[in-house]
């Protein structure tokens, strides 16, 4: 397990409940994976959609983990395997493979800048590289331009006498938040709410994985944290409000969004991707969202910042050189950013793009 976003680890009480398998990861991993099925469970029930596992299931994947720390080799078979930092968020993990017919590294999600809470990732050489291309093709802004100018947008919103209303992602993406504010605005009040603030308490109990970890700890006890009905209603005279969900499809944000829609000098700040069809996405499009049901519109401020924990087309590039292995393997890719990858590559190594169910050979 590569790391503990839903889309990673989503599926995996199934695996363990189906295959009796061990789940392999970081510490940190193994501890947020409880917040993110629990929470993935409850909202499969409140929206009726089904999943393939249920709380059972869940019980035994808690107990099928084995972490590992970085760099410690482990063997599973014939093989032997190590984790090293991906850089994508604390506790990520890539992990490396010896066999006896060849080196395999797989990336999983990962970033070679360095973040506010994560150290970027480091090229291992291999001679199969499995390597995640959500950005092929596309390139970043400098994360500390984009990080001042999500900065100085925060300033000039609660100058004018506004909140800024920043979804953020529950692990990652919320804490970088406040990592940012706290060094750079340490007189804003910050209020933290939904579901980052509890697993931002399991990310400092693995220190260790956290690049600069007193820094988050004084950012967390700094911010204040929301832990029921009266202090939402405080959070709606602060100067910040960073809650889940990311993307607008549930959590606090979307009662925040109903109360503070109706003053124009608030504003909406979007740290994060947004997946066509969220909330997010459609509030940027259309300036309207469904609140509790209700396709509503919002006057407000709306402004995007490129805050992403993945590597541009440029870093997943010179990561692979940095690898020099004779085989690349693109996923986790859209169709043009992996041909993007193939391109760039292709007259330095043999790049497969791979579909489902059909079988690739690497090497000779």
């Amino acid at each position: 397990m590569t790391h503990a976003h839903i889309d990673h680890i989503g599926m995996a009480p199934w695996l363990v409940a189906a295959y009796d398998t061990t789940l392999h990861g970081t510490a940190m991993t193994a501890d947020v994976s409880d917040i993110m099925w629990s929470d993935t469970y409850k909202v499969s029930d409140i929206e009726g959609y089904p999943l393939g596992w249920d709380k059972r299931d869940k019980d035994l994947a808690l107990g099928a983990w084995c972490p590992h720390d970085l760099g410690d080799w482990f063997p599973i078979g014939s093989w032997n395997c190590r984790l090293h930092g991906a850089g994508h968020i604390p506790g990520a993990a890539m992990i490396e493979i010896d066999t006896p017919e060849a080196r395999i590294l797989w990336s999983g999600d990962m970033d070679t800048r360095d973040s506010p809470n994560a150290a970027g990732a480091i090229p291992v050489e291999c001679d199969i590289l499995c390597l995640e291309g959500t950005y092929g093709g596309r390139s970043h802004r400098p994360r500390d331009q984009e990080e001042a100018r999500f900065v100085a947008k925060v300033l000039e919103v609660v100058s004018r006498g506004g909140i800024a209303l920043v979804p953020a992602f529950a692990s990652g993406r919320g804490q970088d938040i406040l990592r940012i504010l706290h060094k750079e605005a340490p007189r804003l009040d910050v209020h933290y709410d939904g579901m980052g603030t509890r697993i931002t308490k399991e990310w400092l109990g693995n220190p260790e994985l956290i690049r600069n970890p007193e820094e988050m700890k004084k950012a967390f006890r700094w911010s204040k944290r929301v832990s029921g009905k009266s202090d939402r209603k405080k959070a709606l005279r602060a100067n910040v409000i960073v809650t889940t969900s990311g993307m607008l499809d549930g959590g606090p944000a979307l009662w925040y969004l109903n109360r503070l829609r109706h003053h124009r000098a608030n504003a909406i700040l979007l740290t994060g991707y947004q997946a066509e069809g969220s909330g997010g996405r459609k509030l940027m499009e259309e300036g309207r969202i469904s609140i509790f049901g209700s396709l509503t519109t919002i006057p407000l401020e709306i402004e995007k910042f490129d805050l992403s924990n993945h590597g541009d087309h440029a870093a997943l590039s010179a990561f692979a050189r940095g690898c020099a292995p004779s085989d690349v393997v693109i996923f986790h890719a859209t169709e043009e950013g992996r041909q993007a990858l193939h391109d760039e590559l292709a007259g330095e190594t043999r790049v497969h793009l791979p579909t489902n169910n059909a079988p690739i050979l690497v090497g000779g």
